[in-house]
This record gives C-alpha cells, structure tokens and sequence, in this order.
C-alpha cells in the first residue's frame, strides 16, 4: 500500500520545499492543498482518515505547514479535533520550519555542553523559532534568558512556554543597547534566532564574553545575527567558541526533518509538535 502524505499548507501556494523533502523522505504519494484553514480543512481530514480501513490508517499522514505558525498551531488543533476513535492519522507541524530549525538548533548545542543548568540566551526569542528554541531548551532544564527588543513581549512567551513546560527555568530580557551588558552576563550558549538581516551583536560584543561556549546563529540573510560567524559554519572555534552558522545547522535540520516525516508511517496516531520533534532530534544525536 502506497505511503500517501497530505500537504495542508495555510498559505495560497503550497510549498515546494515541503513537497520535495516529504518524497525524498519516502512519501510515494504528496497531496498538496493551499489555502487551508481551521473552516475549511474538515473535508480534508474526513478525506484522509475514511479512504482506508482502521489498520491502514499509518499509510496515510497529514503534514501541516506554511509561513504563518500561529494559523498552523490553529489548524493542527482544528484536525485534531475533528479526529475520533480509531479513525485518525498521525500528523505533523513545522509551519516555517520554525519546529525543526528549533530542534536542530538545540541538538548541535547539545553535542559539545550539557543542557542541564546551562545558562542559555536566545535572541529574537518572542519569534517562531526562538520561541520553540526557548521551549525545548527550557524542557531539557536549561536555564533560559529569553531576549526581544520588547521586554513586555519576551515576558509574554515566557509566560507561554511555561504553561507548556512544567517547571521551566526562564526569564524575559532585552536586547536594547541599555541593557545588553545584563543580558550577556554569565551565558554560556547564545542562539540568535532574529529576523532576516537583523544584527544583534558584533564580533567583539560576544567573542568577548569569557562565559560563552556555543554560538548559534540561525541568520542566514547579510548581516547575519552575530557578526563573524559564517553561514556555513559548522562547530568552527571563533576565539575559543564552538559556533554554527545557519546552513552549518541545515544539515541537522534536514534529517531531522526527513526522519520525522518517515517517522508518521509508523502509525496512524502520532502528533509531531515542538516536543516530539526534539525528542526525535535527541534520539538521531
């Protein structure tokens, strides 16, 4: 029986991207909808879970995705809703590839330092991926200082990852220039997740920091999130710092993400969210 992924994109056009990973990572067939909201995915759904018997349902999957995260997180909760019984496929979302670049992210971090107690910043963390990096570092018991140019937002996130994360170690800060000492003070990994083109610190601001162990920058537009790490770098030492540039994690990301798409034709009941894709990233090291 053919494997068959169902491609829910909330944006007008389905993404390429998506398409081409989900066959590369084994789907025989890709059904690819754009447009796709909580009002309109029900037929969708209904379509997926009532074309094959109850113990043929892990050959169908549905993946949700798009630019917009908070319309997927709508659209997952809609699809789940409308599942029953035993009639439900497993589904996945990485809407932006926010989950997957997170979960990547955290993983290359992970191979050179404990994340247990380790004091961790995220810049541009209010954003998709810094708040999923946020997340699932605040999971693994790191100690997070999450940053935006809004101390009112960052505490905002804060307050929703901890209402996801029992027992999360996480604080709000700034990224202004007037508060920046404090919130370099003592890190021992920095993620900079920020939008495109958008420079947090230069190459003295955080090379200089004695603390510092692992540098990410997740930026691949010019200027990059953290001046003199390369896009390409891959844990290159920049004055005693093991650093990773957005494409240095890609290669990471693009496993992951593969492996998390094959990981849905196990069964006809897995949710692939923030904390299950850390957890296969966990597991592929």
């Amino acid at each position: 029986m053919k494997k068959i992924l169902i491609q829910l994109d909330t944006d007008p056009l389905p993404s390429t991207f998506d398409r081409v990973v989900a066959v590369d990572a084994g789907a025989d067939e890709v059904f690819s909808y754009g447009g796709v909201t909580p009002e309109n995915v029900t037929p969708l759904v209904h379509g997926a879970i009532f074309t094959r018997g109850p113990d043929e349902l892990n050959h169908t999957a549905l993946f949700i995705g798009g630019s917009n995260v908070a319309a997927g997180e709508a659209l997952l909760a809609k699809v789940t809703e409308t599942f029953f019984g035993p009639m439900r496929v497993s589904v996945m979302i990485d809407s932006n590839g926010s989950n997957t670049t997170a979960a990547a992210a955290v993983q290359a971090a992970a191979r050179h330092v404990d994340l247990q107690g380790l004091r961790a910043l995220v810049l541009g963390g209010t954003g998709p991926v810094g708040h999923r990096a946020a997340q699932i570092l605040a999971a693994a018991g790191t100690q997070v200082r999450l940053a935006s140019r809004s101390l009112g937002r960052a505490a905002e996130t804060c307050v929703a990852i901890r209402s996801t994360v029992e027992n999360a170690t996480i604080e709000p800060a700034t990224s202004t220039d007037d508060d920046l000492t404090q919130t370099l003070d003592g890190i021992e990994l920095l993620i900079a997740a920020g939008a495109a083109g958008v420079q947090f610190l230069s190459a003295d601001q955080w090379q200089s920091l004695p603390s510092l162990k692992v540098a990410i920058d997740l930026n691949a537009v010019p200027p990059v999130g953290l001046e003199g790490i390369a896009v390409t770098d891959k844990h290159a030492d920049h004055a005693g710092k093991l650093c990773y540039g957005a494409i240095g994690i890609g290669g990471t990301k693009m496993k992951l993400h593969k492996t998390a798409l094959a990981h849905l034709f196990d069964s006809n009941n897995l949710v692939l969210n923030t904390t299950a894709i850390a957890e296969i990233a966990a597991e592929i090291g």
